[in-house]
């Protein structure tokens, strides 16, 4: 019977391990952000956006996935969900009605890089969040990657 809930603790801690290890930190959705820059000027934005939104590929890790928008919130790539390309996002909202797409592109307008602050349900918790995303602005566009805190 002891080797049972030794087992079973095992199992257990294990499980919790991984489920701590399925969310993406702040440092890596940085990260992920520069290789993805550096990706999209050395390669091109057609090749760029076909990596980018390739859910199997390099730029989509766990919950991380990097997305690209013009100056316009107008979603041009997007690793995690597809059917959010070709549609303008200026007027999102997270949960506390705070339009953090417009504060990203005019963030963006004036400054080549920075952050967003907003609350998101995370897929993973299905709880409401604080979430940071990361942007960069490379000519007429702006990619991003955000990560929970």
């Amino acid at each position: 019977m002891k080797k049972v809930w030794i087992g079973l603790l095992i199992v257990a801690l294990t499980a919790g391990f991984a489920f701590a290890q399925a969310k993406g930190t702040p440092k890596e959705a940085q990260a992920m952000l520069a290789k993805a820059v550096e990706f999209y000027k050395a390669n091109g934005q057609a090749k760029a956006f076909a990596a980018f939104d390739d859910p199997k590929g390099k730029f989509v890790d766990r919950d991380l996935y990097i997305y690209v928008s013009d100056l316009n919130a107008k979603i041009l790539s997007h690793g995690a969900n597809k059917a959010l390309i070709g549609k303008t996002l200026i007027e999102l909202k997270d949960s506390t009605g705070k339009q953090f797409m417009k504060e990203l592109v005019d963030k963006a307008k004036t400054s080549a890089s920075g952050t967003v602050d907003y609350k998101w349900t995370n897929p993973q918790s299905k709880k409401v969040e604080d979430k940071l995303v990361f942007f960069q602005k490379v000519g007429d566009v702006i990619l991003a990657c955000g990560a929970y805190k």
